[in-house]
C-alpha cells in the first residue's frame, strides 16, 4: 500500500503544480522523476480514482484524450496550442449576454476553447 500511496501522491501533486491542464503522458513523465518506477497503467488506474473521488476533473477536448486538472480551479476556459499541443487555462470570464446565440434562445451554460500558438511557440522576433 506505501508503493501506491507514492504514486498517487506524485501524480496529485504533479497535476495539482502543473498550472495547466496535463496529458496522461505529461502526468507519467512527470510523475516518473518523483517515483521512478510509476507504469502508464498506475497512471491511468489513480486518473480514474482521483476523478472519482473529485479531485480531478478531466478536460475534454474534440477528437483528443482527456487532459486533467485539480477541481478546485472552477469556471475557467482553455486554450490548445496549434504548435507544442499544451493546454493552458483562461481565468478570464464572459458574460452569457456577450455571447451571440441565437434570437429567442437562453444560454445556460458553455465550454469556450480557443486554439492558436502559445507564447513560448509564437517567433521572437529580434
Amino acid at each position: 500500500m506505501e508503493r501506491n500511496t507514492r504514486q498517487r501522491d506524485a501524480i496529485l501533486s504533479v497535476i495539482s503544480e502543473a498550472g495547466r491542464p496535463l496529458s496522461t503522458q505529461e502526468v507519467l513523465l512527470a510523475g516518473q522523476a518523483v517515483v521512478p518506477s510509476l507504469s502508464i497503467a498506475t497512471v491511468y488506474r489513480t486518473l480514474k480514482d482521483l476523478a472519482a473521488e473529485g479531485w480531478i476533473l478531466p478536460v475534454k477536448l474534440p477528437g483528443e484524450a482527456d487532459r486533467y486538472e485539480m477541481t478546485r480551479l472552477g469556471d475557467h476556459y482553455h486554450f490548445k496550442c496549434s504548435s507544442c499541443s499544451k493546454v493552458f487555462d483562461i481565468h478570464e470570464k464572459l458574460k452569457k449576454t456577450t455571447l451571440l446565440a441565437p434570437r429567442n434562445f437562453v444560454i445556460e451554460k458553455y465550454d469556450l476553447i480557443l486554439y492558436g500558438r502559445c507564447n513560448e511557440c509564437v517567433p521572437k522576433h529580434k
